[in-house]
């Protein structure tokens, strides 16, 4: 990472309105409005904690033109009656206070408005579509289908050219009210597949008639938007359009060269600026992040920069675009702006960061779509690193006036947390770990999906600044903890993974997930020592000794070239671990199968990251076999019924990835000592990165009194 972002932290212009710097908080969906579309204290503290955090301009996602019509999700901010205006004026004022910019985006979903099926109102669409390619609700655990109770089966509205006329004059009058309400500039969503999207691509929209056939004809509708709301607005309030740069994975559907025709008359139009994002087959799930919230870094600039030598209005960039090839993006005029979803949720602070050239302390985006995939279950935004997300309203930590010794035991990442946060407010705090290296199961994640990595980093460089006695080594014992005479023990020491009991467990060649993160870290116990050679312990251990393997990037790297492991592999689990593992060891090229009960694999892991990596591991030639019985290990091979066949796979090491349950152990042992407990993290209960850190926070608000 550069020290410097010059670019990034320069002045903009959209029209006449300047921004502050280059950064521009992506327009979200994040379900934070009231249940009747309103701007409560939840939406406008969310947005004025990123104003706070110095972003140049806050893009206000999804507001319903013509809302409860139109609906995408519960909770959506609604500008479709007046009735709403005082909520958005002061979400505008609370913004402005803090010296940021803000614009509403003006939204209507149609054929995706299927949260307005609740209501009995159809889907408003340019014509019947094709049905979707794939099966996307098949990634679904059965618990998240809740998220789609209460929805109807779909009724179709298909527009007539008065039904056109209507929802051009309500595009007007919402922007109208965005003027009124004090927002700073409208964008016009026409991309994602909503209304305006699903006129413009061939796939969706196959009328006959003028708003149909030519891209030329199926772009009136945006121009009649655009020219409406620049006749609302005048000639002075800056406009930005919101365009599908491609529809990934949709044959026949928009391309680069629609998208370019489509920024080119949008600036004809009126247009001030041209947010460039991409869409793609829903019915594919692997492809809800390879398009608008992109797993691939840089995925969309290419798109971005031909758009942006094709016109002559201000282009903002979007897609999971790290700092430094943002500030790249900008100095080379691939792009004008840089938009920020994922980036911004992590950290809201963000952009005063870069300002002052601090960029590394900025808390890291580990990319596990836990924010997306809230919405997709029917929740609010939430973040598995930034657990005030969502609860800004709550208000910060206060500084205390009641300085305690607080002991926290465990350094994964819910102690680490913890630490650095009671060290924040002035507490006293000693964190005891048994290990020699702070991480618990993080450094294994990092491990096994580099950007945990980031987060591992972050942790340990806030503990290490802050006033916390760290005690690395050490076991906690109701002793110590006599001696150490604490106010308050917080207990943080992971999931207890013993080996199930599967018939085969005990040979020689089966590792626990426990022991595979010793070996591959060379933290070695008796079973590892039981189950290895010489020559691998005295590897691994030298690996350890040189920070070769402790140190979870260059582990990465040099597991490439050799790892103490068979070519034929099969882990038996196929949740959050056992996928994550299997996606390490296939992209070192071992053969892998994964062998689970469940009938849907992924557990653990969120839904969107699920829809992503089960399919990218068959694309590796990773067999996945869910919905087994009857697991068995031998001694060359594993043995299982699937579809009551029965089913053997040779194998020269087995892993069991599965077994993980809480241990409240310690914690009871403390207590029954005297000690004043809580117990967070997986030792309550398996959360993982997330339940982690939302242990973390609610057990210091509570020791607050909050």
């Amino acid at each position: 990472m550069t020290a410097s972002h010059t670019y990034l932290a320069s002045p903009g212009q959209i029209g006449r309105l300047t921004l502050r710097n280059r950064m521009v908080v992506a327009a979200m969906g994040v379900s934070l409005a009231e249940e009747d579309g309103s701007a409560g204290e939840q939406l406008i503290a969310y947005h004025e904690a990123q104003a706070a955090g110095g972003v140049g301009l806050i893009i206000c996602g999804v507001s319903g033109v013509a809302w409860p019509v139109g609906a995408v999700t519960w909770r959506q901010t609604a500008i479709s009656d007046d009735r709403f205006l005082p909520g958005l004026t002061h979400l505008c004022e609370r913004v402005h206070a803090h010296g940021a910019r803000i614009a509403a985006q003006l939204h209507h979903g149609g054929l995706v408005a299927g949260y307005s099926s609740r209501w009995d109102h159809p889907l408003w669409a340019p014509s019947v579509p094709p049905p979707p390619a794939g099966n996307f609700l098949s990634s679904f655990l059965p618990e998240e289908m809740t998220a789609f109770a209460g929805m109807k089966p779909p009724q179709l509205k298909l527009l007539t050219p008065q039904d056109i006329a209507h929802v051009v004059g309500q595009f007007g009058d919402a922007a109208d009210r965005a003027r009124r309400a004090g927002f700073d500039a409208v964008e016009i969503h026409a991309g994602h597949g909503y209304l305006l999207s699903s006129f413009i691509s061939p796939k969706t929209n196959t009328r006959t008639d003028e708003y149909g056939g030519s891209i030329d004809n199926r772009l009136r509708i945006l121009r009649e938007v655009l020219a409406e709301v620049r006749r609302r607005v005048g000639p002075d309030f800056p406009i930005i359009v919101k365009l599908d740069s491609r529809e990934v994975g949709k044959d026949g559907g928009i391309t680069l060269d629609d998208a370019i025709l489509a920024a080119s008359q949008a600036q004809a139009a009126g247009a001030d600026a041209i947010s460039v994002s991409a869409y793609h087959e829903t019915g594919k799930g692997e492809l809800h992040s390879e398009s608008n919230i992109p797993h691939i870094e840089d995925f969309n600039l290419p798109a971005t920069a031909a758009i942006r030598a094709a016109i002559n209005i201000p282009v903002l960039a979007a897609g999971r675009i790290e700092l430094d090839s943002a500030e790249r993006a900008l100095q080379s005029g691939q792009a004008d702006f840089i938009s920020m979803g994922r980036k911004l949720l992590a950290d809201p602070a963000l952009p005063t960061k870069v300002c002052r050239g601090d960029a590394a302390r900025i808390r890291p985006c580990i990319y596990c779509y836990t924010c997306v995939s809230a919405i997709y279950a029917g929740s609010h935004v939430r973040c598995a690193v930034n657990t005030d997300l969502a609860f800004e309203h709550e208000g910060d930590l206060p500084a205390t006036t009641d300085r305690r010794h607080v002991v926290v035991v465990g350094a994964g990442p819910g102690g680490m947390e913890t630490a650095r946060l009671l060290a924040g407010q002035g507490h006293r705090v000693t964190l005891l770990e048994r290990s020699r290296l702070m991480g618990g199961t993080l450094r294994f994640a990092a491990l096994a999906y580099e950007p945990n990595g980031r987060l591992l980093d972050w942790l340990q460089a806030r503990v290490a600044e802050a006033r916390i006695d760290v005690r690395l080594g050490v076991e906690a014992t109701p002793a110590l903890l006599s001696d150490l005479k604490p106010d308050a023990v917080i207990v943080a020491t992971g999931a207890r993974r013993a080996m199930p009991d599967l018939p085969g467990s005990d040979l020689p060649h089966v590792l626990s997930g426990d022991d595979l993160r010793g070996l591959l870290l060379g933290d070695h116990g008796e079973d590892i020592a039981r189950k290895t050679g010489l020559l691998t312990r005295l590897l691994t251990k030298v690996g350890a000794a040189t920070g070769l393997s402790t140190d979870p990037a260059r582990a990465r790297l040099a597991s490439r070239a050799w790892m103490p492991l068979g070519q034929r592999i099969v882990v038996i689990g196929g949740e959050l671990v056992g996928l994550e593992l299997a996606e390490f060891l296939a992209e070192r090229g071992r053969t892998v199968t994964v062998v689970d009960e469940a009938p849907v694999l992924g557990r653990g892991l969120t839904v969107v990251r699920r829809m992503r990596i089960v399919p990218e591991l068959a694309h590796h030639g990773v067999t996945l076999c869910k919905g087994v019985k009857d697991i068995a290990i031998t001694a060359d091979a594993v043995r299982f019924l699937l579809k009551d066949q029965l089913q053997v796979v040779p194998a020269d090491q087995v892993i069991v990835a599965r077994g993980a349950t809480g241990d409240s152990t310690l914690a009871d042992a403390l207590a029954a000592a005297g000690c004043k407990v809580q117990l967070i993290g997986d030792a309550g209960g398996v959360g993982y990165i997330e339940g982690a850190m939302r242990g973390a926070r609610a057990a210091v608000r509570q020791l607050a009194g909050l």
